[in-house]
């Protein structure tokens, strides 16, 4: 199995798609709003997947948080409210505000086992800080560490509810970047000290099956590496200090904060110490020169793999969806 994720180029598989991923065996993918059009066509596409490999448990992810990112939108699904809502909420009543995170969690994870998605690529457990660049934004759950854990924590309880594997991102923390990391390398500043505040959410719920790492350089870890390329960080902060030992997934290969050749890209991050390389935007270049330069996955990526698999279920929607929206709008109501 070749220790990466990759993306589609359309809403139907090609015949060279179907012929490498045949042959490439790659741990997942992930789908994208060119992907998706609607729930019979997504539906068609995940089994098609599914039927490459003969295998019913098998990582399908999305970026679906809510918000401004949403793969899966109105009109043909609903739209999900950003972390910010609950953070909101929080401020006058933190119990209500966690049970309307679970809630919404939850009922956004039905829509995407209805279509045989597995993963979504939320929490988000960035620490919000006054001043960084917007990437992050309404998406943080807050600027209070605790607070980001607590509705973090909900979030993932309810995605499991339904079935559905979350991926806390962005370690070590993505809440101090001043640039995109889309379009540029950021660096942040702070000390060992500070940037305690940012671990500490990951630290929370680092028994979290799977995360994703952020293209930032950290000074105080490793001036020369973002945290995905930097050994140091991985080992010493992500497995070390945080305690992380779940899939470790690098942020998209295409992003900008990277140099070098996508493939290039990949085999550094892998070779730092990342489980699971992602290449989201199928180009079939890239993506066979990923799975040249790849080892094939070793047994301890293929046991925290099989651990993330073990959240996931294929069997379609719950009757509780509308019931759970019921719950989560009458308690968001409280802070309107």
């Amino acid at each position: 199995m070749t220790p990466a994720i990759f993306g589609l180029s359309g809403p139907v598989l090609t015949d060279d798609e179907r012929a490498f991923f045949r042959d490439a065996d790659p741990a997942g993918y992930i789908l994208f709003g060119r992907n998706v059009e609607n729930r019979t066509q997504l539906r068609a596409l995940t089994d098609a997947l599914r039927a490459i490999h003969g295998r019913d448990r098998l990582l399908i992810t999305i970026d679906q948080e809510g918000g401004r990112v949403a793969r899966m939108k109105p009109p043909e699904w609903l739209a999900y409210p950003p972390g910010e809502a609950f953070d909101r909420l929080f401020d006058l009543a933190p119990a209500s505000a966690i049970e309307a995170a679970r809630a919404n969690a939850e009922a956004m994870g039905h829509d995407l086992a209805e279509v045989g998605i597995t993963c979504t690529h939320a929490p988000v457990l960035d620490v919000r800080q006054p001043g960084a660049h917007d990437v992050i934004g309404d998406r943080a759950h807050g600027s209070e560490p605790l607070r980001v854990a607590a509705l973090g924590r909900a979030v993932l309880d309810g995605l499991e509810r339904a079935g559905i594997c979350g991926t806390i991102k962005h370690m070590p923390g993505h809440g101090r970047a001043l640039a995109d990391s889309h379009k540029e390398l950021p660096t942040v500043t702070a000390s060992a000290v500070e940037l305690a505040s940012d671990l500490a959410p990951f630290k929370a719920l680092a028994h979290a099956p799977m995360a994703m790492t952020g293209h930032i350089r950290f000074t105080a870890w490793d001036g020369d590496h973002p945290a995905t390329q930097s050994p140091y960080v991985i080992e010493q902060i992500i497995r070390g200090e945080i305690g992380f030992d779940g899939l470790l997934l690098t942020d998209d290969l295409d992003m900008q904060a990277l140099s070098g050749t996508v493939p290039e890209r990949a085999e550094v991050a892998l070779a730092a110490g990342c489980d699971i390389a992602l290449n989201c935007w199928g180009r079939m270049d890239d993506m066979v020169g990923i799975a040249a330069r790849l080892p094939a996955m070793g047994p301890e990526t293929a046991a925290r793999l099989d651990r993330a698999l073990a959240v996931t279920r294929v069997d379609g929607a719950s009757g509780r969806q509308a019931e759970l929206l019921a719950k989560r709008d009458a308690l968001l109501a409280l802070h309107a």
